[in-house]
């Protein structure tokens, strides 16, 4: 049985904490980020992870930054022999990298190396990747470039979104994690370098990235629709007031000459953007290359609609989105 002491902060850590407090490990400690603003009203919340250590009833420490002695005062308290690290926010300093007998540990949302960084699993799908899957570290100085313990490969569907992508990781991480820890507690673990081909860097994904741009291909549009679920929602303009895309998929658009497009005969003349008709509970757009059919929307301060909620009652022809 080892002391273990966890830093998370999101709902994609939770998972990971329930496991160990499950576990026959001694849970130490917990830190996570301070309450943040949230919501219309900014009032100050607590993360997900603050309110499951609540809830469990463990030591917790809200440090704004680890930068310091005090900061590190709790977990020096708590002497885990092993930190576990899952979506935290913060950079840990040497100085909490070393104090661990066993070091730390790290669950990140992707097959190391690809996709380092802040948001491995929208990048993923932004990109088109066929697979993601969780990865367990050992933490060093580096921006998620310690040695690794264990991989785990999952299929990434052709209609999964990032908060779909996000809800099956979580789990998968948790469930490697327990594996790791005990070939650690057994001596039999056996760390791998990073390869040096095929690293990518997932960099923070901004609101600008959720703008649709109707010229290019229905694929890509697509992919940026379910990489942008939950957040920031993909989005684009009807009349000059915002429009969120939720769930669609591409279709390919016919050659001249060829059939149409669910009986679309327009669908390859349309300019991007223009609304070809709603058809199988589908909004039809064409775009750049393809068209995009999109089967769940919403309108700015309105409830989520279906396609055919949407066009109800509304004159399609000619109505042009961005």
């Amino acid at each position: 049985m080892l002391r273990i002491a966890f830093a998370g902060t999101p709902a994609f850590a939770l998972p990971a904490l329930d496991a160990l407090a499950a576990s026959p490990h001694r849970l130490v400690g917990v830190l996570t980020q301070p309450d943040r603003p949230a919501g219309r009203g900014r009032e100050l919340r607590a993360s997900p992870v603050k309110q499951r250590a609540l809830q469990l009833q463990l030591p917790l420490a809200q440090p704004e930054r680890l930068v310091n002695e005090a900061a590190h005062a709790p977990l020096r308290e708590w002497q885990p022999e092993l930190l576990v690290v899952v979506a935290y926010g913060l950079i840990l300093p040497r100085a909490v990298l070393e104090l661990p007998r066993l070091g730390c540990l790290n669950i990140h949302a992707s097959l190391l190396p690809r996709w380092r960084g802040a948001a491995p699993i929208q990048r993923a799908i932004l990109a088109g990747d066929r697979e993601s899957g969780v990865t367990i570290m050992q933490m060093d100085a580096g921006l998620d470039t310690g040695p690794m313990l264990a991989q785990r490969a999952l299929p990434i569907g052709e209609r999964m979104s990032s908060a779909e992508l996000h809800g099956a990781l979580a789990p998968l991480g948790a469930e490697l994690l327990l594996e790791v820890i005990a070939s650690l507690e057994a001596g039999t673990a056996r760390p791998r370098a990073q390869a040096a081909e095929g690293v990518s860097y997932a960099h923070k994904l901004e609101k600008r990235e959720a703008l649709i741009d109707w010229s290019a291909s229905a694929a890509h549009i697509a992919r940026q629709v379910r990489g942008c679920n939950p957040w920031p929602a993909a989005q684009t303009l009807l009349a000059g007031v915002q429009l969120r895309i939720l769930e669609a998929d591409a279709l390919a658009t016919p050659v001249e000459g060829g059939p149409p497009i669910e009986g679309l005969q327009a669908a390859p003349a349309s300019a991007p953007g223009m609304v070809l008709g709603l058809h199988h509970q589908q909004l039809l757009v064409a775009c750049g290359e393809g068209v995009l059919a999109i089967r769940q929307l919403q309108g700015a301060g309105k409830r989520v609609l279906s396609a055919a909620e949407f066009a109800h009652g509304r004159a399609l022809d000619g109505l042009r989105l961005g």
